[in-house]
């Protein structure tokens, strides 16, 4: 069982920058797949990054690349969303999640646990 808390989302102008933290849970965080993905309002959630267990993979949406980073601190069971150049249209909540397969999955249905996101604002 993995419990997953985000953290660090606010109001931001755009073309700011925000990190992203999700803390989780339990011995066994460093074997799990991490993404990120988000919501927004009248939208179906979508996939943002992901990173494998070892952080020698990822993967980002065509919307983020080049502008958002995902990395992985297995000592502190903690994954990072560093989002640069911010637009308003990057609002949303965010929602981490966990995989316990080796694969660099990139949708939701995939992934085994949730939390239960952070809020995301950019103003324009």
């Amino acid at each position: 069982q993995v419990q997953l808390v985000e953290s660090g989302g606010e109001l931001v102008q755009a073309g700011g920058s925000l990190r992203l933290s999700c803390a989780a849970s339990g011995r066994t965080f460093r074997r799990y797949t991490m993404g990120w993905f988000r919501q927004a309002p009248g939208k179906e959630r979508e996939f943002v990054a992901v990173i494998s267990w070892n952080g020698d993979r990822t993967s980002y949406a065509d919307s983020v690349k080049g502008r958002f980073t995902i990395s992985r601190g297995n000592a502190k069971n903690t994954v990072y969303l560093q989002m640069n150049s911010l637009k308003p249209e990057d609002t949303a909540v965010y929602y981490c999640a966990a995989d316990r397969s080796l694969s660099v999955a990139t949708t939701e249905y995939e992934y085994d646990y949730w939390g239960q996101g952070t809020q995301v604002t950019v103003s324009s």
